[in-house]
């Protein structure tokens, strides 16, 4: 199983490539919205994405106020 570290690393990896920012300009605690620049459409998308990476399921109550690389790790993390 992975550390909540890990987890957030392998978000942030993947939020990177998928929207072309060089990753390094990532952290934990960035709003996903305001530093990548996306909408709700979009980050549904990532979402969509993650869930595929992970092989689980995020319910949408479960991710309703989550805007942050971390939070969203740690709701990805209770689900592993």
């Amino acid at each position: 199983m992975n550390t909540l570290d890990e987890t957030t690393n392998e978000i942030l990896e993947l939020a990177a490539a998928h929207f072309h920012v060089p990753r390094e300009q990532l952290s934990a605690t960035d709003d996903f919205f305001k530093k990548l620049g996306i909408n709700s459409l979009q980050a549904l998308d990532l979402l969509t994405r993650l869930e595929r990476h992970f092989h689980i399921e995020l319910p949408d109550y479960e991710l309703r106020d989550v805007s942050d690389f971390r939070t969203l790790a740690e709701r990805i993390q209770s689900r592993l």
